[in-house]
């Protein structure tokens, strides 16, 4: 089974933001959640995908350990350094100031390289009552409560098989038989637009629509691909993009600049981060 092609004929119907002439609020402001001790470098591969994707103002809430490297390594960004636990993830004193922030951003991308502990359903909670549009990936997936939070916009969610898995309480058997039928059911699960990602990815929506991308570069399996896609997702959404138009465009952004590293370095070998290079010849004029 297969959606609507993800080309440009669909991208058309899905259009972007105009951009605009102005100072960095006229871009949007975003909040990047990511990091964590071990994993500190997924903010900075997500922060700079949503840049290059148009964001106009960047913060990064991350915890304490990472915040003055990633400060150094990303001069665009605030970084706020945030309390963390033993296991170098957020601690639980961390989810009310991270709430204060959601609140003064248009979007925020929670989970790169955030370390799942109980503090993490507490914060997908606080993230999805803000005003802003949000894009949940890796550990804020698995700690989402399907019958939790009134939501007051409509999420994106971008999991690959097995965290769609554990969306649905299913075998990823299940997930790569029939991903479509599968981020259906999570769509509508969660009031979401969802990607199930893969080799061949898809977007759904809860009212049962789907579109299915084919493009990319096997290059893109790679360490950090991921953290490149959901920056994007958030750069866009900061620029006013609506979720679905955002992820769609999302998708095929990331897939395209894959193309067009295998056409420059070879179908394997790039790294993640030359990902985001790519971007701003792709998008839109």
């Amino acid at each position: 089974m297969k959606g609507t092609p993800l080309d440009r004929r669909a991208l058309e119907r899905h259009p972007l933001p105009p951009v605009v002439d102005g100072d960095k609020h006229s871009k949007g402001r975003i909040l990047i959640v990511a990091g964590s001790k071990d994993v500190p470098g997924a903010a900075l591969l997500c922060a700079t995908a949503a840049m290059r994707a148009g964001a106009g103002k960047l913060r990064i809430a991350t915890v304490k350990s990472a915040a003055i490297p990633l400060g150094v390594a990303m001069p665009e960004a605030m970084v706020i350094g945030l309390p963390e636990d033993d296991g170098g993830g957020f601690a639980s004193t961390a989810v009310a100031r991270i709430a204060e922030l959601a609140g003064e951003a248009d979007c925020v991308v929670a989970g790169p390289g955030v370390r799942r502990n109980g503090t993490s359903g507490a914060l997908a909670d606080a993230l999805l009552r803000s005003e802003a549009a949000v894009a949940l990936d890796v550990a804020f997936l698995e700690a989402l409560d399907a019958s939790g939070v009134q939501r007051k916009t409509q999420p994106v969610l971008l999991p690959n098989a097995s965290e769609m898995a554990a969306l649905l309480g299913c075998d990823q058997d299940e997930v790569d038989s029939d991903p479509i039928a599968c981020g259906q059911r999570a769509a509508k699960l969660y009031a979401s637009d969802v990607l199930v990602k893969g080799v061949v990815s898809h977007v759904v929506t809860a009212a049962g629509e789907s579109w299915t991308y084919e493009g990319g570069a096997p290059g893109l399996g790679v360490s950090g691909s991921g953290d490149m896609l959901a920056g994007i997702v958030g750069g866009l959404l900061a620029r006013g993009a609506e979720p679905l138009n955002a992820l769609l465009w999302a998708v095929w952004l990331h897939g395209e600049a894959g193309a067009r590293l295998a056409r420059k370095v070879g179908p394997i070998g790039f790294l993640a981060r030359e990902i985001a290079g790519e971007i701003p010849t792709l998008l839109p004029r």
